[in-house]
């Protein structure tokens, strides 16, 4: 279950998207959503189909220690996991639905962070996804800025597959399901 800052950001999308198939980008306003800007992002999708930011908030541009602007999403990601990322935000744009992507990432300490990273697709003037507004949220490890490399421990994947998520049950400690 996401964070429930991940979960406003979400609801925020879908109250702004209505009854269409995707938000137009033209259609989110920052102060809809002022407690989280700060943590907040707008990424571009590029011809070559990498991710680039367009704009950070405070808190995103401190965890990696750096502007963002102009910067590939991607890039900030493992070479391992880069690839990951972006199949993963393809994905929710052709789905039409956000995305929530857990990741976790060394601090400047060493100490291990974890974070959910949303990305949910916008439509630009013609119809199509060419933006994603997108959102950091820790999960655990304080604030440990800079971060190093981030790495994908999974996806909330539930909304874009169709498919309930899986849930598991045990009975006297033993798992069943």
């Amino acid at each position: 279950m996401p964070h429930s800052n991940t979960e406003r950001l979400m609801a925020y999308w879908r109250q702004r998207r209505g009854d269409r198939r995707l938000p137009r980008r033209s259609d989110i306003d920052p102060t809809g959503f002022a407690r989280l800007a700060s943590s907040a992002f707008l990424a571009g999708l590029e011809r070559d189909g990498d991710l680039k930011f367009r704009l950070a908030g405070e808190e995103v541009i401190e965890l990696h220690g750096r502007p963002l602007a102009g910067r590939s999403l991607s890039s900030l990601w493992t070479p391992g996991h880069r690839g990951r990322v972006l199949k993963l935000a393809h994905l929710a744009s052709r789905a039409a639905q956000p995305l929530v992507i857990l990741a976790a990432a060394a601090g400047w300490d060493g100490a291990e962070a974890r974070l959910e990273v949303l990305i949910a697709p916008l439509a630009g003037p013609d119809g199509a996804a060419d933006r994603f507004l997108g959102l950091y949220q820790l999960t655990s490890g304080g604030h440990p800025a800079p971060l190093g490399p981030l790495v994908v421990i999974g996806a909330d994947a539930s909304a874009i597959s169709g498919r309930a998520p899986l849930r598991l049950a045990a009975v006297d400690g033993l798992r069943i399901a």
